[in-house]
């Protein structure tokens, strides 16, 4: 069991969820606020995605990362800022003619993924460590060995620390490549990702397998989507790990309840102390991840 919990919340994501939900931040402002609420829930680490302010659909451009990490930078709440380098990755296929690229497409290598993480140097940023079915439909989320050994490597050279994503038992098997070529610095930080279609189910018996495939050292946490969200606070904290919550993967605390990040930050907290375990602080988890200190 881990004694010390870092909790990381994924404030928006790239979903179609605004329309689902009032609590979605969109904007700028809206997702600093939003995670500025949820660091001051207990909250060390905030997952930064952008959306396009008039749309609600998800975003690569700089500018909008730009807005949200100054305006968590120069608040008054320390915090880690994480943030994604998984847009770029979708390809939508016409199931008809799949030799061409269908409406939707966002599909760009693995450093044009990284420019926001070039020009801000966030604590964190992810690295999604393979491609995936994403969801029903025709949508493959492309993310090559050759894409992610050439972000790794760049990511390195930034000085950041890369928290590999991993949706499936695959993608544990090449990150766990990565840190065996030396892509990654030590410590490695995984975040296994349960629930996905058609990733890893949540199952506990699966999670439990796929910890016991990490290699000795490295930082994990672990999430999964909507109503298993909070149970998977306690199986993450029960195997050793950390824990992830936020409206990028749940909206709800309860049958049609629907609630804040903070909310369910908040509700991660009294899982994780009533388990006889402590919440990280931002330099704890900086301590843990062998971060710089903040500036």
């Amino acid at each position: 069991m881990n004694r010390k919990v870092i909790i990381t919340c994924a404030l928006t994501g790239a979903g179609d969820t605004v329309g689902r939900s009032e609590h979605v931040p969109v904007t700028p402002e809206q997702i600093a606020v939003s995670g500025i609420a949820a660091a001051r829930a207990g909250a060390a680490i905030v997952h930064v995605h952008v959306r396009d302010p008039d749309t609600g659909a998800g975003s690569r451009d700089v500018a909008l990362y730009r807005e949200v990490v100054r305006r968590l930078r120069e608040s008054d709440v320390d915090v880690v800022i994480n943030t994604t380098a998984g847009m770029g990755g979708d390809l939508f296929l016409d199931p008809e003619d799949p030799s061409g690229f269908a409406d939707g497409t966002d599909l760009v290598n693995g450093i044009e993924r990284l420019a926001h993480v070039e020009e801000l140097l966030p604590d964190v940023c992810t690295l999604d460590c393979g491609s995936l079915n994403f969801g029903e439909g025709s949508l493959v989320y492309v993310s090559t060995p050759d894409m992610l050994r050439a972000g790794a490597k760049r990511i390195q050279e930034l000085g950041v620390r890369p928290e590999l994503e991993i949706f499936d038992t695959g993608h544990l098997w090449f990150a766990n490549k990565l840190v065996d070529e030396g892509l990654i610095d030590p410590p490695g930080m995984y975040q296994l990702c349960m629930g996905i279609p058609y990733g890893a189910p949540p199952e506990p018996a699966l999670l439990a397998a796929m910890v016991a495939q990490i290699p000795p050292g490295v930082v994990w946490a672990s999430f999964a989507l909507g109503r298993m969200q909070m149970p998977w606070v306690a199986q993450s904290v029960l195997l050793g790990g950390h824990v992830r919550v936020g409206l990028e993967d749940n909206l709800y605390l309860g049958r049609g309840n629907k609630v804040s990040n903070a909310a369910l930050v908040a509700n991660a907290v009294t899982i994780i102390e009533a388990m006889g375990a402590e919440v990280a602080t931002p330099d704890e988890a900086r301590e843990i991840l062998s971060l710089r200190s903040r500036a």
